[in-house]
């Protein structure tokens, strides 16, 4: 991804501290997941059809810690 800009974003729901992480389309047709604590770290990808399985999971409750 070098030379390329690339726009993080992470929830509105999101405090101003540094506690989230962000995601952002790459280039390449992919989504980039990061620590927002570590900006330089490593980055998660994933294909568009595993964050769409991804968050569909979590607005059903699919990942709810009890």
């Amino acid at each position: 991804m070098a030379g390329t800009a690339v726009s993080w974003r992470k929830s509105s729901y999101s405090n101003h501290e540094s506690n989230c992480v962000e995601v952002a389309e790459l280039g390449d047709g992919t989504i980039g997941i990061r620590d927002s604590k570590d900006r330089n770290g490593p980055i998660l990808t994933v294909d568009r059809t595993a964050m769409r399985a991804f968050v569909t999971g979590v607005v059903r409750g699919e990942f709810a810690v009890e």
